[in-house]
């Protein structure tokens, strides 16, 4: 657990108050993840402190986008890799707080119905430039509800894929099967999400 500071008036780039502080939890995962290369600029790291990046920006012809959270990232990245042999432009989400993303966005909601139009949270920048047609899929290794109001910030028609049962025992792949979070399960969520050209490399579902 991180404490943070209070720092007085609400940020207008994320519209979160955190005059009070409080507290950032981590959650550590013994799956290594491959890190990406990348140059750490400064509109990335407020990017991924204010909770979400684009790993890869959506096209302008996106009709599906994938937003993931924490160790799954290998398989969202392999599903994209798949989506891309029939789909355009897919986009990929990485998501670095689930709270502080949700946070901020009813934050600048609160702040329009107190009469400021022009307060715009960081998640609905991120997805404003989807079409309405376009569709996402979320995933994580944790709860589906997590992330199952993204859809919601635009009305955009969303996939939430997680797990909902605890306890069960097993290697990373065939549990990531079992609960359909594995790439496989994500293509399919992406073609039920944003029907169209059949996709290939489908198997069916255990």
């Amino acid at each position: 657990m991180v404490q943070k500071d209070g720092e007085g008036d609400p940020d207008e780039r994320t519209w979160l108050r955190d005059e009070t502080g409080g507290s950032v939890y981590l959650r550590l995962s013994t799956l290594q993840v491959e890190q990406p290369q990348r140059a750490m600029t400064p509109e990335l790291e407020s990017e991924i402190i204010d909770g979400a990046y684009w790993l890869r920006k959506p096209g302008p012809n996106a009709s599906v986008v994938i937003a993931y959270t924490g160790a799954v990232a290998a398989e969202a990245i392999k599903a994209v890799g798949l989506l891309g042999e029939d789909r355009r432009d897919v986009g990929l989400l990485a998501i670095t707080s689930a709270d502080r993303l949700n946070a901020g966005w009813q934050a600048a909601e609160r702040a329009r119905q107190r009469g400021n139009h022009r307060a715009t949270s960081h998640v609905e920048r991120l997805l404003g430039d989807l079409s309405r047609d376009c569709g996402i899929v979320s995933v994580l290794d944790g709860h589906p509800a997590t992330l199952a109001w993204l859809g919601s910030v635009h009305g955009h028609r969303q996939k939430a894929l997680g797990v909902e049962h605890f306890g069960q025992t097993g290697t990373v792949a065939d549990l990531y099967r079992h609960f359909g979070i594995d790439a496989n399960a994500i293509v399919h969520a992406a073609n039920a999400a944003a029907p169209g050209r059949p996709v290939r490399y489908l198997k069916a579902l255990p």
